[in-house]
């Protein structure tokens, strides 16, 4: 497929170069319910974002909107669309969206397309875990008889483990009282020798090694916006509510110390203007800087002591949201013009000072910024259902456009954390962009990995045996992947080396009694590190039984 000539600093001709989304990817297999007591299907698929269209009218009772609209989609911590089975109706509706982004999209003959996920030091691999990590300690194995960490399980499952596979460590369960709907469980911080999860108010620390829980943080509401990032010395930065009731505001602010277990600074987020709304507040981090994006503001303070650092302007081109990571920080901002332009900006991170600006055509948004370092933008145009994906020099002039034939699903759903850079399945690291293929029932799907510089596929690598594999992270020259579970068969960790050649298992998981419950997570969670693959869901249903909530796996 031939690039057709672009003017400097600009997306692709819309005339013919776009395409329209495909049908929602439907995340992790999921095992008939029954089959296992901690194998419960999900109470609702996967949703992909969605667009209210322009004459939206905002629930009763909330103030007049802004003249135009912001340039990301809201997602932050949102569930599933109210009716879906099990889920409540959503406190407040966003206000108007002009970016949507699909759970899997097409690119085909007609279609520029490739779209990934990171904020890498080019000169750097995105993680320092090596490839062949082994675990620290000496883990021991919760067998599921009841008297282990991980709840109330009777059964065995590592039972009938095969050679060369390896261990279930512990599975953690859970039981909640509250309503029918159930509670988030969003956020999952690997740090040192614990792995931290929310759970509706509370955020609990487990050894990594056998998953006896470490600690407890209770937040006087519901937790309602998280990062996955951390600092250096294990610190992050939440979200929570302001109050019990449906109109409460996600507006209070908390940072926590994941390795002590230990609460540090609160304060509440002041409005800027008075079009200024917490509607799915989302969470940036880089350096000692956070950033707390909203539709039409977002703000920046001190992670090490909760100082205000800087706002958005009150006119001109006004950011709603940052990208962050490696030191370096990216603003999408709004310019509340006739024309509603969009622009990306840099800022610094201390001042929020920008150096450049590139400014998007009328009609183009931001829908995802995939990197930071180098960066690499997913732009879309509700109007023409056009979708491109450029890549950004450092003085914010744009160096390539990605192309590629085929379907990819990068799971960019409203359930993701991080928002703006929250998709779970692509992955981007020094010069490479890696894409999951979108799978069709009963086939294989491929990793494809995209050169950042020439746009073009350098390679690409099969799931095999009707699988599907999906990247997790880039280490040491490496691919990280998982290849997801199925009720009968385990899951896999492998590294892909950087050539594209074969890949080598790091972990291959037991297909027992475990493999029904590792490929029914609802929406999960997943990171490989230290050698350990952790898999968790990000909603309990209240049943009145234990649900599933971490799962963890090793040597």
């Amino acid at each position: 497929m031939t690039e057709p000539p672009q003017p400097p600093n600009q997306p692709p001709t819309p005339s013919g170069y776009g395409h329209l989304p495909g049908p929602p990817q439907q995340g992790h297999g999921f095992p008939p319910p029954g089959e296992n007591p901690y194998a419960q299907a999900p109470a609702h698929p996967p949703q992909p974002g969605y667009a209210p269209q322009p004459g939206y009218a905002p629930q009763s009772g909330y103030p007049p909107q802004p003249p135009t609209v912001p340039a990301y989609p809201a997602h932050g911590l949102q569930s599933p669309p109210p009716g879906a089975p099990g889920q409540p109706p959503r406190k407040k509706l966003p206000l108007l969206i002009a970016a949507s982004v699909a759970a899997a999209l097409v690119l085909g003959g007609v279609g520029y397309l490739a779209f990934g996920t990171g904020d890498e030091d080019p000169g750097q691999p995105v993680a320092q875990e090596s490839g062949d990590a082994k675990p620290s300690g000496s883990p021991s194995v919760d067998v599921g008889d009841g008297s282990g960490p991980g709840g109330n399980q009777q059964t065995d499952l590592n039972a009938g483990r095969k050679q060369g596979e390896d261990k279930v460590l512990w599975l953690k369960t859970t039981k909640i009282d509250g309503p029918g709907a159930g509670v988030g469980t969003h956020g999952q911080w690997v740090v040192g020798d614990t792995v931290a999860k929310t759970v509706g108010k509370t955020i609990k620390g487990y050894s990594v090694a056998d998953g006896k829980e470490k600690w407890t943080i209770t937040f006087p509401a519901d937790i309602c916006g998280v990062t996955r990032k951390t600092t250096d010395d294990g610190k992050t930065v939440v979200l929570y509510e302001n109050g019990p009731s449906e109109t409460a505001d996600c507006n209070q602010m908390r940072m926590v110390d994941l390795k002590a277990g230990k609460e540090g600074w609160s304060k509440e987020v002041s409005k800027e203007s008075a079009f200024d709304m917490f509607l799915d507040p989302s969470l940036a981090m880089t350096g000692d800087t956070v950033t707390v994006n909203r539709l039409t503001r977002a703000t920046a303070f001190r992670i090490s002591t909760g100082e205000k650092l800087f706002g958005s302007p009150a006119e001109g081109c006004v950011p709603g949201a940052y990208a962050a990571g490696n030191g370096k920080l990216i603003g999408v901002a709004t310019c509340y013009d006739k024309d509603s332009i969009v622009e990306v900006q840099d800022a610094d991170p201390v001042t929020g000072k920008k150096t450049w600006t590139y400014r998007l055509p009328k009609g183009w948004r931001v829908a995802r910024v995939y990197g930071v370092d180098p960066i690499v933008l997913h732009l879309t145009n509700a109007t023409t259902k056009e979708s491109s994906v450029v890549v950004l020099g450092p003085d914010g002039k744009q160096r390539t456009t990605l192309s590629g034939e085929g379907s990819f699903s990068t799971e960019c759903g409203v359930s993701r954390d991080d928002s703006l850079q929250g998709c779970a399945t692509a992955v981007v690291d020094a010069g490479t962009l890696y894409l999951p293929t979108r799978t069709a029932p009963g086939k294989a799907n491929e990793i494809v990995a995209f050169d950042l510089n020439t746009g073009k596929a350098k390679w690409r690598v099969p799931a095999g045996e009707g699988r599907t594999l999906e990247p997790l992270k880039a280490a040491n020259g490496q691919l990280i992947a998982y290849r997801r579970a199925e009720t009968r068969q385990g899951g896999e960790v492998v590294a892909i080396p950087a050539d594209g050649s074969t890949p080598t298992a790091l972990l291959r998981h037991p297909s027992g009694p475990s493999a029904p419950i590792e490929s029914s997570f609802y929406s999960p969670d997943v990171d490989y590190s230290d050698g350990r693959f952790f898999i968790s869901t990000t909603r309990l249903v209240a049943q009145d039984k234990d649900e599933k909530l971490l799962m963890v796996f090793g040597k």
